[in-house]
């Protein structure tokens, strides 16, 4: 089972500014803690978390899932599986 990973990085430094380690055991539960408002914005965002839940029980999966960019706050998240 793989880990999901969300790092923020300030838009152009090479070093994330805070990092979140999701343990791929818990991702299901989690998931289904998460309000509806919440889980359709991720929606919006391209971000299902159904897929996720299934995906990090695969232990061969590992890449990038979302890469976004806010330009408001100047910064980039990315959505890995570990």
């Amino acid at each position: 089972m793989v880990d999901l990973k969300i790092r923020t990085y300030k838009h152009g430094a090479a070093d994330p500014s805070a990092t979140v380690t999701i343990p791929g055991g818990i991702i299901k539960v989690a998931s289904g803690l998460i309000p509806r408002v919440a889980r359709e914005a991720m929606l919006d965002e391209g971000i299902d978390l159904d897929e996720i839940a299934k995906a990090v029980e695969n232990p061969d999966a590992h890449g990038t899932l979302a890469e976004i960019d806010d330009h408001e706050k100047d910064e980039r998240v990315v959505i890995s599986l570990e």
